[in-house]
């Protein structure tokens, strides 16, 4: 998902955007937790979107759009 961004191109496919964003939050924490630098400031960056409500809130709803506009494969 375009949105999603990050430091990898990771395929993430789900049925939602809120499932995409699960799965890359979970990949976030995964990559981290294992000593992968490189994705320390996108899991900080998505931490921080939901510690400011009103611009999480605008990413989530570009999110959803831009998971809309991709269409079925």
């Amino acid at each position: 998902m375009p949105a999603a961004g990050g430091p990898c191109d990771l395929p993430l496919r789900g049925d939602s955007a809120d499932q995409i964003i699960k799965l890359q939050d979970a990949h976030l924490k995964e990559a981290v937790a294992g000593g992968d630098e490189a994705h320390r400031s996108a899991r900080e960056a998505m931490k921080g979107r939901w510690r400011h409500p009103v611009s999480g809130m605008a990413w989530y709803r570009n999110a959803k759009r831009d998971f809309a506009a991709l269409g079925e494969d």
